[in-house]
């Protein structure tokens, strides 16, 4: 498993915050009936149980916009990816087909709330991950944005750089179709989450969508 360290800028924003990181063998084929049905399931649940002005109340959420205002980020101009997806379903807008691994993550991230990293694992670059809050004018290629400015956005970075924002993941360590080895990073920043609920849940999903083999699981607190 990866070493995540924490920076004394997010100890400070978010002094309750645990990672659960899960790790595994994988395929990445295009998304089957069975996992997108269970998608418009939630879509449904979330569009006719959450209105719109109480998707950013939601723990996790709450949460995690919390830590972008006390690191000096507006929450609702990069919203985290969680409460985006959320809004989505509220909207009637739904979300895009893609590949298992990708709509699963957004399965669970709608189901819980949280903000998740998912990552070509053979793509980062050393096994110490940092945590720590973005710099102005550091190069960060969102996944289908472009350039996104992470001044003040928890980020995650490998010996290269920045691979994951609550807000987005990076192009350069992305899932795709030919990923075989995962990494998931669950951020937890509501400090009254069950977490090992959480891994209950997270693994009884992955386990049913994503036929993982070799799966190792760890939590990482601040």
């Amino acid at each position: 498993m990866y070493h995540i360290k924490f920076s004394e800028k997010i100890r400070n924003a978010a002094p309750g915050l645990r990672v659960l990181a899960i790790e595994a063998a994988v395929e990445n084929p295009p998304t089957p009936d069975s996992l997108w049905l269970d998608i418009e399931k939630e879509n449904e649940t979330i569009r006719n149980n959450c209105p719109l002005e109480s998707v950013n109340k939601r723990p996790a959420i709450a949460a995690t916009r919390a830590a972008y205002k006390k690191l000096g980020k507006e929450p609702n101009r990069y919203r985290p990816s969680a409460e985006a997806l959320c809004r989505r379903a509220v909207n009637g807008k739904g979300l895009y087909r893609l590949t298992t691994l990708i709509d699963f993550i957004n399965l669970l991230s709608m189901k819980t709330g949280h903000s998740i990293g998912g990552f070509d694992a053979d793509k980062i670059v050393g096994e110490v991950l940092t945590l720590d809050s973005g710099h102005h004018e550091e190069k960060f290629h969102a996944i289908g944005r472009g350039l996104l400015n992470i001044e003040n956005l928890p980020v995650y970075r490998d010996a290269i750089g920045g691979i994951g924002t609550p807000t987005s993941d990076e192009e350069r360590t992305k899932l795709t179709p030919e990923t075989s080895h995962l990494l998931m990073l669950i951020n937890v920043y509501d400090k009254t989450e069950d977490i090992e609920a959480l891994r209950k849940l997270t693994l009884d999903l992955f386990q049913t969508h994503c036929n993982p083999r070799s799966i190792n699981t760890s939590i990482t607190s601040i």
